[in-house]
């Protein structure tokens, strides 16, 4: 029996399901709505840190329906984004690749001229290929220019921003002058600057729109928030709600806002056949402070590939397939999610294009299985690699934070302030990367180093033909 048979099964009860494509016609009524193929929706926060949960340590944020979430589905702790930084770190979750390969190793903003290559395959476009509907809302930040937005490549309905909502004329340090920030539905321009305070809500309540459009047929809904990315924006409704400051007002928000997506599942009987995934891009944005969220005790925050910088919250969640109440310590990452959701639908087409992510569906249904190995690459460097409970860095200078800003203003952050020699950790004794033990096992060390040499020569011929398109 394969995999879309187990699901279906599960959510099913004692019906079957063959895997085949299912019409709208024929998943109309709620007695076969389970019987097809199962829907996915994949929430990613922006600058969320590992800590900013309360199902993961923190002592003052109240997250009680992503606990419920995690109560409900398994929570994982050895999980990592793409990358350290929004761009790639979107890209490897939406191709399974890493970003340097697909054409954007770095972060993009109004004045690139580059975006995701119009030859990649998104996970949208392979559920497209299979009748799934497709929509993004939120932040997309692959590339702004049209060939590059959304709709070009699989999604069917964009409602969000093209880039990251700091980019805009109101940052408080630019690096340049930003235009006006635009707010898209599918491909047309509706508003400029959009207030950041009722961002969460309207994002939140254009997702519901989208599951109570498409409840009869199969869908992904992909739905990156623009919080608690600075400037943080909450609602009246949570204004000073935590009690806690106003980043802690965001998470609050969130956490709602998770809320409501799993009523709306529920309230339309869709609740058991839909694969509900939460994550983050990165890790926190350090150098802001009290505006910036918590690494959870790892070793700095984003824009590094230390721990703080790419481990981040997963939780995933489908009753009678994934396990509930379940913590997995088993390491995985965001270049996994395509992969696997494209072999558990069945969505495969022709490619030329490999995975660098493997399919993890034996990890998320509760197996014991091994991970091959993830190397952590800051544009176009190859600066780290983990393979089970070592993580060998690699020389190399990187950002610190000298003073952390305050109130929606940044603090002092030095680009290549630390520098680091090689280093061998044990992850699984010391996941705060400060124990260096290449000293002890020289031989581990050396032999992940030449392997990282070797794999920065693969990601070097890939950026030769790194061409703007």
């Amino acid at each position: 029996m394969n995999k879309l048979s187990i699901v279906c099964l599960a959510a099913a009860g004692l019906s079957s399901c063959t895997g085949s494509k299912t019409t709208q016609s024929e998943s109309g009524n709620a007695d076969n709505k389970s019987a097809r193929q199962p829907n996915i929706v994949i929430l990613l926060t922006d600058d969320q840190g590992y800590g900013d949960m309360k199902c993961y340590g923190s002592p003052h944020l109240q997250t009680p329906n992503l606990d419920r979430l995690a109560a409900e589905g398994t929570r994982f702790t050895n999980f990592y984004a793409g990358a350290a930084a929004s761009t790639p770190s979107r890209a490897a979750l939406l191709t399974g690749r890493y970003a340097e390969r697909v054409g954007v190793p770095g972060v993009v903003d109004d004045t690139s001229e580059n975006g995701i290559k119009r030859s990649e395959i998104t996970l949208a476009e392979y559920l497209k290929q299979n009748d799934y509907a497709t929509g993004i809302v939120g932040k997309w930040h692959l590339g702004y220019q049209p060939e590059y937005l959304p709709l070009r490549h699989g999604f069917t309905e964009f409602f969000g921003l093209p880039y990251s909502n700091d980019m805009w004329p109101y940052h408080p340090a630019p690096d340049h002058a930003y235009p006006a920030l635009p707010l898209y539905d599918n491909d047309r321009v509706i508003e400029y600057n959009a207030p950041v305070n009722q961002m969460t809500t309207r994002l939140t309540e254009r997702a519901i729109r989208f599951i109570n459009d498409h409840k009869a047929e199969p869908f992904f809904l992909y739905l990156p928030y623009t919080q608690p990315h600075v400037p943080l924006g909450v609602s009246d409704k949570f204004k000073g709600k935590s009690g806690e400051g106003l980043y802690a007002d965001v998470i609050m928000e969130i956490d709602w806002s998770v809320g409501e997506i799993m009523k709306t599942l529920k309230a339309n009987g869709l609740d058991e056949n839909t694969i509900v995934m939460f994550t983050s891009d990165n890790g926190p944005w350090l150098s802001y402070g009290n505006h910036g969220g918590s690494n959870g005790g790892l070793r700095e925050g984003k824009g590094t590939t230390f721990d703080g910088g790419q481990r981040v919250p997963f939780i995933v969640r489908m009753p009678g397939v994934i396990p509930a109440g379940k913590v997995s310590d088993q390491f995985l990452s965001a270049l996994d999610i395509t992969p696997t959701l494209v072999n558990l639908t069945q969505s495969q087409m022709p490619r030329m294009n490999k995975f660098d992510g493997q399919d993890a569906w034996g990890i998320l249904t509760g197996e014991e299985t091994g991970h091959r190995p993830f190397y952590f690459v800051y544009n176009g460097v190859v600066e780290a690699l983990r393979d089970g409970k070592w993580k060998c860095v690699v020389p190399h200078s990187y950002r610190i934070v000298k003073t952390p800003g305050k109130d929606g203003l940044p603090g002092e952050q030095i680009a290549k302030g630390g520098n680091i020699g090689l280093a061998l950790f044990d992850m699984e004794a010391n996941p705060k990367e400060s124990n260096d033990m290449a000293a002890q096992h020289p031989e581990i060390a050396e032999q992940m180093y030449a392997r990282i040499k070797e794999f920065q020569k693969e990601i070097d011929e890939e950026m030769k033909h790194l061409i703007i398109e």
